[in-house]
């Protein structure tokens, strides 16, 4: 083991675009990528997805935001054609037998608009042709035959009735009201009451009785003049019938040829038919009220009944794919709409709207599953449609109004779509362990990589991935130096030399910005400067806390030594992360000793300021001590640890080494080198552990020594397992390129405190003795001599 000093080299490491050839000057040279990159894993598993017709498997795309996961799901379904899947067209009709439950036809993909217009053609043509028919001469002359004929047989048994009763001097006349009257007659004219009340007895009751059967044979005419009515009114249905059955073929037959091979709309167009028959009066009612009542829509074109509502038209052969932004119940499910006519609430078959299930049906439909799961009764009615395979409008309905009144009932339309929920691991793992319908429902599992490895292949992709931005977005085109830059951020965001940020979101919006400042300054393209620019304007918006932080060292009022050497004191270092930005900041660490039994008190922890990963850090530590020289007997010496000037919560393990090599110096009274600022955690048997943000505390250490006074000797201890994640900004880059600043590397934490106290740890023989003169030799002779002094 030995401390290694990095290079310039070693700290970042610049983009190679040699691959692309010397003839790709910027991405206008460069084919823009068709795809996401790096994500392999995710887009099998979509592939496996799709190509499952099985209930169930349906996809949920896990993954930060700003990966690009919808993008590459659309990419990929655009890219794909899907020639095994079936497309339709659904429409809703009327049920002529049961008008509350509309019926829903299926044609195939494109079909439906065509329908819909011929149906429309249909009805208008029968809405002129059918009074037309009733409207000629021919029609009224067998109107008139038939009206004779009834007048004909009425006015002979009439007449037949009426002779019988002459001969029995009875006259047989109508009054004003249209009632029949028999009355006896005296010579020509009717009798009067004295002339009647003359006439003797018999004879009066020979009248009464005549009267009396000739009222009876009026009754039976009557009825039987009442049934030749209803003969007529039959015999002049059956006519009218006749004649619109007769336009009714002429019009409906070359339809119901062009529709042959769809049984379901041959079925619906003969119901149709029959249905005319019987409701000739929509197409022949002169009052006005009613005409309109059967016509009320907001197009008062056609009869309501009559017309197709369709619901979804797909284009033919074109594999639908739905984005749903706004996952309500009512855009996912449909509904059914009320129309108000003269005050009168009404709903019908030709109302009910389409939601996004509807438009996807047949193919993918992408949501975000923390909207959905946001919406009241989307999930579980999203879930009732998967298991169901149908959409059932009716009781979706009913379920999100609450209410009891009547409504329609529709048929279900059967449910053939895959659901794409894109969702962060958080949401994944509540949706497993609570719902236990989610595992049956979403068997499928798109999980997307933040980063992928750096090589010189990547970085070409990666480079066309930058000219698919700039070509989508129509921007000024990135030169080679501007586009190495953008890798070289993109590395920076993964926090890894081998490694390249999959957050597409981020390289986007730095080219926006980048754009923004080539075009400020009226350049062609966009070059390094410009990229620069934007990063520093970018890092500007949200470094106010940073600098608010940085001027307590400028004005002291946050103590910090960057040179010199003291017991017990050195500078760690650690992160302050806000929402959109994180920066790293020098902390001093010290340690002081007492006599006591050979514990370390931890300050944070006492006061409840430290997390438990902070906690678990300084517990190892003290045991690592505890090997080094508690081996033969108790450290008799009490360790208080602390972060000076840090009064908010303290966490992690990153600290751990350098309150390690403050409590070693402590112990020895050896002073350690406060040029230098240490972070890494460690294992109880002292060895380095990486840690995260390398970068930020590096460069805050850096910031503060530029503040307090530079030395070449100035530099930052980082465990080796670290040395990959280094990718410093270029004024710490050329620093250490001119030996004004240090990056050193460890394994073992007795390496950085050698290097902190400039002089040898010192490693202990077989009877456990450390050297003379050692770091940890010293240490042991203190404790030798407190011990000794505590027994005398």
């Amino acid at each position: 083991m030995a401390v290694t000093s990095l290079d310039a080299s070693q700290v970042y490491r610049p983009a190679n675009l040699d691959n692309l050839g010397d003839e790709v000057k910027s991405t206008r040279e460069l084919e823009p990528l068709d795809d996401i990159i790096g994500q392999e894993r995710a887009q099998s598993a979509v592939e496996f997805a799709m190509s499952i017709k099985e209930k169930g498997y349906n996809i949920y795309a896990i993954g930060q935001n700003g990966l690009g996961k919808r993008t590459m799901m659309l990419r990929y379904l655009k890219r794909h054609e899907f020639t095994d899947k079936t497309l339709n067209d659904w429409c809703y009709v009327a049920n002529f037998d049961q008008t509350r439950t509309p019926k829903v036809l299926k044609l195939p993909a494109g079909k439906g608009v065509t329908f819909k217009k011929e149906m429309e053609k249909l009805v208008l043509r029968l809405v002129k042709a059918l009074p037309l028919a009733f409207d000629n001469e021919m029609y009224y002359r067998r109107a008139d035959k038939l009206k004779s004929q009834l007048a004909q047989k009425q006015e002979a048994a009439l007449l037949a009735l009426s002779e019988e009763a002459k001969g029995m001097k009875i006259s047989l006349s109508i009054n004003t009201q249209g009632e029949y009257q028999l009355m006896a007659l005296n010579g020509e004219e009717p009798h009067t009451e004295e002339t009647y009340h003359a006439l003797p007895e018999a004879e009066q009751q020979a009248f009464e009785q005549n009267i009396k059967h000739l009222e009876s044979r009026l009754r039976g005419i009557i009825r039987q003049l009442t049934e030749w009515e209803e003969e007529f009114s039959t015999k002049q249905q059956e006519h009218d019938e006749q004649v619109a059955r007769e336009v009714l073929s002429h019009f409906f037959k070359p339809l119901k040829d062009e529709y042959r091979s769809l049984p379901e709309i041959r079925s619906f167009l003969t119901a149709m038919q029959k249905d005319m028959l019987g409701n000739l009066d929509i197409f022949l009612e002169e009052s006005e009220d009613q005409l309109a009542l059967a016509y009320a829509s907001l197009e008062k074109k056609m009869p309501r009944r009559y017309q197709v509502n369709l619901l979804v038209g797909q284009e033919e052969q074109k594999f639908p794919v739905v984005v749903e932004e706004n996952p309500t119940y009512h855009g996912l499910f449909g509904y059914v709409e009320n129309a108000t006519y003269r005050g009168t609430v009404f709903t019908d078959f030709s109302l009910i709207r389409p939601g996004s299930l509807h438009k996807a049906n047949g193919g993918v439909l992408l949501m975000d599953a923390v909207k959905v799961l946001e919406r009241p009764y989307v999930w579980d009615g999203l879930k009732r449609a998967l298991r169901s395979r149908s959409l059932d409008l009716s009781s979706l309905e009913r379920e999100v109004s609450l209410s009891g009144t009547v409504s329609l009932a529709p048929e279900p339309i059967p449910l053939d779509v895959k659901i794409v929920l894109f969702g962060d691991n958080q949401t994944y793992q509540l949706l497993q362990h609570y719902d236990p319908d989610f595992s049956e429902l979403f068997r499928v599992t798109a999980d997307f990589e933040d980063v992928m490895p750096r090589s010189p292949k990547a970085e070409c992709f990666y480079a066309r991935f930058i000219s698919s931005i700039v070509h989508d977005n129509q921007m000024l085109h990135c030169d080679r130096s501007a586009i190495a830059r953008i890798i070289e951020f993109s590395s920076r965001q993964a926090d890894d030399q081998t490694q390249l940020s999959l957050h597409s979101a981020n390289i986007a919006n730095l080219l926006r910005e980048t754009h923004y400042c080539a075009k400020a300054a009226n350049a062609r393209s966009i070059r390094l400067a410009h990229v620069e620019q934007a990063l520093a304007q970018q890092e500007q918006r949200v470094s106010r806390l940073r600098d608010q932080l940085m001027q307590s060292f400028h004005k002291g009022t946050t103590l910090i030594d960057v040179h010199g050497k003291v017991c017990g004191q050195v500078n760690a270092l650690s992160v302050i992360a806000t929402t959109d930005h994180q920066f790293g900041l020098p902390n001093r660490i010290s340690a002081t000793t007492a006599f006591g039994k050979g514990e370390v008190l931890d300050i944070e922890h006492k006061v409840r300021l430290g997390g438990r990963i902070h906690s678990k850090g300084v517990w190892i530590l003290s045991a690592y001590i505890k090997t080094l020289l508690g081996c033969e007997a108790d450290i008799p010496l009490t360790t208080s640890l602390t972060f000076e000037q840090s009064y908010s919560g303290v966490d992690g393990d990153s600290a751990s080494m350098a309150e390690c090599c403050a409590i070693i110096s402590a112990i020895a009274q050896v002073p350690l080198r406060q040029d230098i600022a240490i972070t890494g955690s460690m294992n109880q048997f002292g060895e380095t552990q990486p840690i995260g943000g390398v970068n930020e505390k590096i460069e805050g250490f850096f910031d503060v020594c530029a503040i307090k006074g530079r030395r070449h000797t100035q530099g930052v201890i980082i465990p080796a397992a670290n040395a990959h994640n280094l990718m410093l900004k270029k004024p710490v880059v050329d620093a250490i390129s001119k030996g004004k600043f240090h990056i050193w590397t460890v394994e073992h934490v007795t390496e950085a405190m050698a290097l902190l106290c400039d002089m040898e740890t010192g490693k202990a023989d077989k009877r456990g003795h450390y050297p003379n003169g050692s770091l940890l030799g010293l240490a042991s002779a203190r404790l030798s001599a407190l011990k000794a002094k505590d027994k005398a």
